[in-house]
């Protein structure tokens, strides 16, 4: 019995102790990346790497299961609000000078600060100036109400607009074979909004030639906004380029709503 143990090799318990090191260590790998999240993939937990259990193989129900929870979880989604105050108004900037090459400061960084801050931002200038842009053009001897609706249709046009559209878009460059990111395309669309801000200050003048030439020269710029920021999303693909180009339109399109429904 002696003989026998000693004569067992000593590579074999040798190598019995790094098989389990390294398994350890391959567990300890996965559970640190469930915590890391990929700015560029929507929703959180999407991506392979992310929120799968140990021992778990794709598709089954244990990874679905996770990525829901990483759905519905409040700190998943706090990577896309890391943002502080300078990168915030350089982005502003970038937004309204769109040959400061937006496209590039939030291609490893998109966020969704800036589509939360500058859609609610709009929806309530809308509806207060668009208030008083009615006031203005009131005759004196018509009765003046406040329109309270106007919130309502603000929140509404803004908030499917800026969600909608990029989700829209999404999936037709998907299907056009670009590698574009969803999270990316939100970040463009709600910055893309920004210029309607101080536009929309501009709409309470009331001269309604003035009125028409302003919201035409913001609908245009931040048409051209979308224009330059979706062009490395076409690679040249005539297909693509109709997709900008219809991207564009509804920009414009936008902003003659906004004159329209608002400022009328």
């Amino acid at each position: 019995m002696e003989a026998g143990y000693t004569s067992l090799p000593a590579s074999q318990l040798a190598g019995s102790v790094p098989a389990i090191v390294a398994e350890e260590n391959q567990g300890r790998a996965i559970v640190g990346t469930l915590h890391k999240t990929n700015l560029q993939t929507f929703p959180p937990g999407s991506s392979a790497s992310g929120y799968q259990a140990l021992g778990t193989p794709h598709g089954e129900d244990g990874q679905t299961t996770i990525a829901w929870n990483g759905l519905f979880n409040i700190s998943s989604y706090q990577p896309y609000f890391n943002i502080d105050t300078d990168i915030m108004f350089d982005r502003l900037i970038s937004s309204v000078y769109p040959m400061n090459d937006f496209y590039r400061k939030v291609d490893a960084n998109p966020d969704l600060y800036g589509l939360v801050w500058i859609s609610t931002t709009l929806v309530f200038i809308l509806a207060v100036l668009g208030n008083w842009a009615t006031y203005l053009m009131t005759k004196p001897d018509v009765s003046w109400n406040f329109d309270v609706n106007y919130v309502n249709w603000a929140a509404c046009a803004i908030y499917g607009y800026v969600l909608a559209v990029p989700v829209a878009f999404y999936f037709l460059l998907r299907y056009f074979g670009s590698n574009a990111g969803l999270v990316q395309l939100w970040c463009i669309w709600g910055y893309s909004l920004f210029i309607f801000i101080p536009g929309a200050l501009l709409l309470v003048i009331p001269v309604e030639i003035l009125r028409w030439i302003i919201i035409l020269c913001v609908g245009s710029a931040s048409a051209y906004f979308i224009t330059l920021n979706l062009k490395p999303y076409t690679d040249g693909h005539h297909d693509r380029i109709l997709l900008v180009i219809c991207a564009a339109v509804l920009q414009f399109a936008l902003a003659i709503f906004i004159k329209m429904f608002f400022f009328a």
